[in-house]
């Protein structure tokens, strides 16, 4: 391709990235085709023979046309590349490896959230087909002074200064009115700082703040402020409305249906001035809404017509606003009107706060007492708008550099227009003038005051447009996330126009049209937009002092100090207006967020509120480092294992049991479990069926309502994975410390011979692993949250665990199914020892421990003597004959086997060393504990009895005779080993 070819490609596509000019890549670019002809297997042996004619012949292979000759596959739109494993032909894309491409322009663009097809790469043999031909021609897109100054001008601008402004400069004086001017333009400045910077924090989508706030806090943040921004947008279109229609029944008196409102004020002289009939506003107001309703309904394309149409005559009216008071002279044209006096000036200075009626005019009598709180909220209204280029940001060219500087320049301009108004109006009239004349600037406008008027109703009904316009879209948006499905009416699918959200939007409207009273809608449409506002600033504080990763903004001109001071300005002034509609504006965001968080779905999105809690469980975790927890401090964190032996089903990733357990060893249900399996096999080849697991073991955890994680381990054994998962869960202090598993009831049963060695080597590890065990016998019948439980929890403290067995006894007790039982402990006592003294000692220790239970001493003599006769003696030593025949079974055939092979006794291949008086000893002494047991707690809720731990050196087999025998006949037994630390204090 030579430089001629190279400018007319630069013409026909022309393409600018950040103000550089970049040439297009076409199909026969010398780029592609040397791109295109590396053979992924011709560098790869180096003693390939490949010459540069080969090469050659390979470049001639690759299916690329010059644009002579391409003109047929251009016409149809693609253009076929077929690719062949290990071929000739090169490939149409670099690879590595053969894998994926370098750069997946559909991962990419999943980045930005678009909704894509899974991408894949082309399989040996298949064709590749490359679409070319003109991009697709993008809508107009708007720059910063179209597409947000004049938007946010034309929001800001409003019914407030043209009817309303020299009232509150003559209510407020000069100094206050400064001072309020000041005071709302630094709040709106602040909360378009944040806002400019979340805007260039990533792209933007429909919803405004909504969209902002909600990807910044929160979907329950989000759509409870959007909906009451939502609110605030069509009130304000009801505000607009009634604003129109006064200026047009001032101007045009005949027109009004019903009677004036004649009022009296008495400031220097009595004057009688009229306004609007409040019957007249309303009827004129419906009818004003119901014909912008048929407009909206038209689509956005006619309001966009429309828009500089209106601005236009606006801009127009203020310049002749300004050039009527440079212009005005004394008493001339109307009485009162001064001109520019310094006098007049210092007349106006002072406040000069009075009554008035619901309509604002001066009335001694009126019910009305206006001070300076009041005024915030009056005037509040007329410097809000910063949002109408957030609003815009899918038609701009660049949002990162046209929202700031728009929003900004904005509101700059707008609050020195007023800060300048202030000062004029104050030195051009009296004050009896600036309170009675609801009109002044049409009264000074020059050279008619038709324009102002015309200006006044152009402009109200543009914003009323606007309102009408925005408020559905915003409902859509926030319906069109599926967080609530109540909302699900107002949704419009992309491109589409909201038309049920625009009905709802209008009957809002209607509602406060019928109210007909202008300043009592404008404090409710401040309360909304203010906690708007106080939502940007948050998110913006929130981000900024987390500094996560994904907040990197374009627009530096922040700071977390700027964001919090706006967002306390905005409660300052909320309160400062009336704290009655704050304490209401907040309660119906509160309830919408507890809805919200009820019965709303979670958003696909990250928000702030997940970054501060993983900072402050980073910074907790920090603080806590791994130095020993004090027993004050100590928590259960257990790691139940949900499958370790028992017949399941294969879509049961848990028994069914053990997440009601698990709560029962958290005060109140609170806390973490981590909630683990073991997946036999090589992790390479079930990695994929591990995730399937881990998310169907974490839906029934959520499905129990029990606050854990779930995780899954490939491990070629059982054994093997669980001694990993002791070693490396958790992190410092919040590691698990109770490991919880089912007690394996149906080896014998099922003849699983392979259970009792796993049984060992798991307690084992978690004695080396200095983790707590608590083992679950009778897993199938332990009650849920309404079964209700009677009788006792009974104790066998037989060996010092630091307190877990009667930590977990107290737990217990805080649960409704067994908060009717009673704790009594039994003490285990050698013959001769003072069992009144060791009552006495346990009683006191309990005592200070605040715990109600009743002690019980069994030493060996009384158990000698119950056991003489007793059904429960003769189901323990039936049970203790039973182990006493299989062991010497399994005995025998040990030492069978020894002879046979000519090595020492080996059990689960490795040497044992057996003791037979030992083995018989520690057979009687569980019987012994097995028939106190069922002496004394047959009817027990359930009993907590000591671990003992493995013998050394004993077969696996034994040690579980001497569980089973411990096991025996007890319908509900927690098996309980301390970790050798302390988990309950004498002290506070």
């Amino acid at each position: 391709m030579d430089n001629g070819d190279i400018d007319g490609a630069e013409e026909e596509f022309p393409a600018r990235i950040g103000g550089r000019k970049y040439r297009p890549v076409v199909a026969n670019d010398r780029a592609v085709l040397e791109m295109s002809s590396m053979d992924p297997g011709s560098s790869s042996s180096p003693s390939s023979s490949s010459t540069f004619s080969d090469h050659q012949a390979s470049l001639k292979k690759v299916k690329v046309g010059t644009q002579a000759n391409m003109g047929a596959d251009l016409k149809e739109g693609s253009l076929p590349i077929h690719e062949e494993a290990n071929g000739p032909q090169g490939e149409s894309k670099l690879e590595l490896f053969g894998f994926d491409s370098l750069v997946n322009i559909l991962g990419l663009r999943s980045m930005t959230g678009e909704q894509v097809p899974a991408p894949s790469s082309p399989r040996d043999g298949e064709d590749v087909t490359i679409t070319i031909g003109h991009p697709k021609p993008a809508d107009l897109k708007l720059g910063t002074l179209m597409g947000v100054f004049v938007p946010c001008l034309q929001n800001i601008l409003g019914i407030i200064y043209y009817i309303r402004f020299s009232w509150i400069v003559g209510m407020a004086g000069i100094g206050e009115s400064l001072l309020l001017v000041s005071f709302c333009g630094l709040c709106t400045f602040l909360t378009g700082i944040s806002l400019s910077a979340i805007a260039t924090n990533g792209a933007m989508k429909g919803g405004g703040p909504y969209y902002l706030i909600g990807r910044a806090l929160g979907p329950e943040v989000g759509v409870s402020i959007g909906l009451c921004f939502f609110l605030g947008n069509a009130v304000a279109g009801a505000l607009y409305v009634l604003g129109a229609v006064e200026t047009f029944l001032k101007a045009v008196p005949a027109a009004g249906i019903f009677r004036e409102t004649v009022t009296n004020v008495n400031v220097t002289a009595i004057e009688r001035v009229e306004s609007p009939s409040s019957h007249d506003l309303q009827v004129y107001g419906i009818v004003v809404t119901i014909i912008l309703c048929f407009i909206v309904f038209g689509g956005v394309k006619i309001i966009n017509r429309v828009a500089p149409a209106i601005l236009i005559p606006v801009l127009f009216s203020l310049f002749s606003i300004f050039i009527g008071i440079f212009l005005a002279r004394k008493d001339h044209p109307v009485v009162g009107i001064t001109g520019l006096s310094a006098e007049t000036f210092k007349e106006n200075w002072s406040p000069g706060y009075q009554n008035t009626n619901d309509a604002g005019v001066p009335d001694p009598e009126g019910s009305v007492y206006w001070n300076f709180n009041a005024l915030v909220g009056l005037f509040f209204p007329a410097v809000t708008g910063i949002m109408a280029g957030s609003n815009r940001s899918a038609s701009l060219k660049d949002t990162q550099r046209s929202i700031p500087i728009g929003t900004l320049a904005a509101t700059l301009t707008t609050t020195g227009m007023y800060l300048v108004s202030v000062l004029l109006f104050g030195a051009l009239a009296t004050r009896k003038k600036l309170l009675a004349d609801r009109l002044l600037t049409a009264t000074v406008a020059w050279p008619l005051p038709a324009i102002i008027y015309i200006g006044i109703i152009l402009s109200t009904l543009g914003a009323a447009l606007q309102s009408l316009t925005g408020a559905p879209r915003l409902l859509a948006a926030i319906a069109n996330d599926d967080i609530l499905p109540i909302l699900n009416y107002f949704r419009a699918a992309d491109g589409s126009e909201p038309h049920i959200a625009t009905l709802f939007t209008a009957f809002i409207c209607i509602g406060c049209v019928v109210i007909g009273n202008l300043d009592l809608i404008t404090p409710t449409v401040t309360m909304f937009y203010l906690l708007c506002y106080a939502g940007v600033n948050l998110s913006c504080f929130l981000l900024d002092l987390l500094d996560a990763p994904s907040w990197r903004p374009r627009w530096k001109f922040h700071h977390w100090s700027l964001s919090l001071l706006g967002a306390s300005l905005c409660i300052v002034i909320m309160f400062l207006i009336s704290w009655s509609f704050t304490i209401v504006s907040l309660a119906l965001a509160s309830l919408i967020y507890y809805y919200v968080s009820i019965k709303g779905k979670a958003g696909d999105w990250g928000d702030g509120f997940k970054s501060a809690y993983f900072q402050l469980a980073l910074r907790s975790l920090r603080s806590l480092g791994a130095s020993q927890v004090h027993p004050k401090n100590w928590y259960p964190i257990p790691l139940v294992f949900c499958r370790p032996w028992g017949k399941l089903p294969e879509n049961v990733p848990c028994h069914p049991k053990l997440a009601d357990f698990a709560n029962c060893m958290k005060k109140k249900g609170r806390g973490m479990s981590i909630f683990f399996s073991i997946l036999d096999g090589d992790y390479h080849e079930c990695a994929e069926d591990a995730k399937t697991a881990c998310k169907q073991l974490a839906t029934y955890i959520d499905y129990k309502r029990c606050e854990g994680v779930a995780e899954i381990v490939v491990a070629p054994s059982m054994s093997e994975g669980f001694r990993g998962i002791v070693q490396t869960m958790g992190l410092g202090n919040l590691k698990p410390n109770i490991v919880v598993m089912r007690y394996p009831e149906i080896w014998r049963r099922e003849n699983l011979t392979e259970i009792p060695a796993t049984f060992v080597g798991i307690i084992n590890d978690c004695i080396v692993a200095n983790k707590a065990v608590v083992i679950v016998k009778g897993l199938d019948e332990w009650p849920n949250e309404y079964q209700k439980q009677y009788g006792s929890i009974d104790l066998y403290w037989i060996v010092r665990d630091g307190g877990l067995m009667l930590l977990l006894s107290q737990l217990l007790l805080t649960k409704e199914s067994f908060e009717s039982c009673k704790i009594q402990v039994f003490c285990i006592a050698e013959e001769g020892t003072d069992a009144e003294m060791l009552k006495a000692d346990v009683k006191k220790f309990l005592y200070d421990l605040r715990m109600q239970a009743e002690v019980i001493v069994i030493t060996m003599k009384s158990w000698e003597a119950q056991a003489e006769g007793g059904s429960q003696q003769d189901e323990s030593l039936e049970a203790f004959t039973g182990a006493q025949h299989r062991i010497a079974e399994y005995l025998a055939e040990m030492k069978a086997a020894a002879e046979r092979h000519g090595t020492p006794l080996m059990a689960d291949g490795k040497p044992v060393v057996v003791n037979e008086q030992q083995v018989e000893k520690f057979l009687y002494t569980t019987l012994k504990l097995n028939s106190t047991i069922l002496r004394y707690s047959r009817m027990a809720a359930v009993v907590l009895v000591s671990l003992p731990p493995p013998p050394v050196n004993h077969p696996a087999y034994f040690y579980m005779e001497y569980m089973d025998l411990l096991v025996e006949n007890v319908q509900r037994l927690l098996i309980v080993r301390g970790y050798r630390k302390d988990v309950v204090t004498l002290f506070t």
